[in-house]
């Protein structure tokens, strides 16, 4: 495995983002934004965005393929503390997505009181 392999999840450098307040606009919009959570399979239960997919960032590469993403639609990638979202959007970006993180990932979502949802699914 090469270096780059094992730590090119890393948060290294500046990616797109969205406010908080902006992303829930969209969303009460019904704007077609499409929500991937990077975060692990346990805190996506305890509470995700509504609509959100659980992929866990060391996932996001390997199953892209299978999450059949608009390509036409903007993507937001989501996490805690926005640490884990800004290799997510490289990758996504590197794949063809119009992609940018939540800034301040879900801190900055509950810090506005914006809601949660529980469980597995969405």
């Amino acid at each position: 495995m090469s270096v780059f392999d094992r730590f090119w999840w890393r948060p290294f450098g500046k990616v797109a983002e969205i406010e908080a307040v902006d992303l829930k606009a969209r969303l009460d919009r019904r704007e077609p934004v499409q929500l991937i959570d990077v975060r692990s399979a346990g805190e996506y239960t305890a509470g995700h965005i509504a609509g959100a997919v659980n992929v866990p960032i060391d996932q996001l590469r390997a199953r892209l393929p299978e999450l059949a993403l608009d390509p036409a639609r903007p993507v937001v990638a989501i996490c805690f503390s926005a640490h884990r979202s800004p290799p997510a959007v490289r990758v996504l970006r590197q794949a063809g997505f119009d992609a940018r993180q939540l800034r301040g990932g879900l801190i900055a979502w509950r810090r506005h009181k914006l809601p949660l949802v529980k469980g597995a699914h969405s």
